[in-house]
């Protein structure tokens, strides 16, 4: 990230962290949902279910986050729509 900075690349990211310290953008799976599910996951296996019986879950929260901050030390103009669409935008 320091590097996409340092040259004023527009970059994404994978974690919202990550557009959180500063990426222009992230578009990911949302980390408390999968830490749910695997909760889940563990409180069947500990009921007495077999792992190899559970089925396989995939992640199906993806969240978009946008950083206006970083938008603007970069000069881009995000589209409204764009800003829409996200769940959440950095000022």
């Amino acid at each position: 990230m320091a590097r996409a900075a340092k040259i004023a690349m527009p970059a994404a990211y994978e974690t919202r962290a990550s557009a959180l310290a500063g990426g222009l953008i992230s578009y990911g799976a949302d980390v408390g949902d999968a830490y749910r599910q695997a909760g889940f996951y563990a409180g069947r296996v500990l009921k007495g279910e077999k792992p190899a019986d559970l089925p396989v879950v995939r992640v199906t929260k993806l969240e978009l986050v946008i950083n206006l901050k970083t938008a603007k030390a970069l000069g881009l103009d995000l589209p409204a729509k764009i800003l829409a669409l996200a769940d959440e935008v950095v000022e």
